[in-house]
């Protein structure tokens, strides 16, 4: 999908928004029934949340998946939450962008910062995230990137470890800082309810 195509996708869905806590919260429905939601700090505009929901083949209402932010406890059910307690030690992989970078934290990796690598697929259209010591292996994608159909650059790629927690950035490109700015625009035009979810329409 390319940018002009996303960007014309976030216009044409039907937006809500709503600004608790210090948070604009967007809600998106496109044409196709898949919903999006994001969360932005009112002072300073900066993505915390990301989340989707598609329908399934059948047409029923899928599971949230979390693009962008921690996967908060209230997504799993009790079992599930017992057994995420019991393996707490186990690698956390979630992403938490800055206002210049895509980025994304894996908590829970001891091992000293010479064994890891960090490295650019370009096939794929993914980072591939490894330890010389064969304890930890990990793939992802850029969804940003991959709706706007642009290539992934091994130079805007990097990694720092600190307490146990490799951080790992990639430098937006200027066409997504431009499109970022756009969309912000955009989502300043939808009507904010002060208080519930109350449908609103862009000017």
């Amino acid at each position: 999908m390319a940018a002009q195509s996303w960007r014309d996708s976030l216009r044409a869905a039907r937006k809500t928004a709503v600004v608790q806590d210090g948070k604009r919260k967007v809600h998106y429905l496109f044409p196709d029934g898949s919903e999006m939601v994001e969360e932005y700090g009112v002072s300073n505009d900066q993505l915390s949340v990301r989340k989707w929901r598609r329908k399934s083949q059948l047409g029923s209402q899928g599971q949230w998946q979390v693009e962008v932010g921690e996967i908060s406890s209230g997504t799993f059910g009790s079992l599930e939450q017992q057994l995420i307690q019991e393996n707490s030690s186990n690698p956390i992989f979630t992403r938490k962008d800055t206002k210049t970078s895509f980025q994304w934290r894996i908590r829970n990796l001891p091992y000293p910062r010479k064994v890891y690598s960090a490295t650019i697929d370009p096939e794929q259209r993914c980072c591939i995230v490894r330890t010389s010591n064969k304890k930890y292996y990990k793939r992802f994608n850029i969804p940003d990137m991959d709706r706007c159909g642009l290539p992934l650059d091994s130079s805007a790629l990097s990694f720092t470890h600190a307490n146990n927690t490799l951080i790992i950035t990639y430098q937006k490109p200027r066409e997504i800082l431009q499109q970022e700015q756009e969309v912000l625009q955009e989502l300043k035009k939808v009507k904010v309810a002060e208080d519930g979810d109350v449908e609103c329409k862009t000017q």
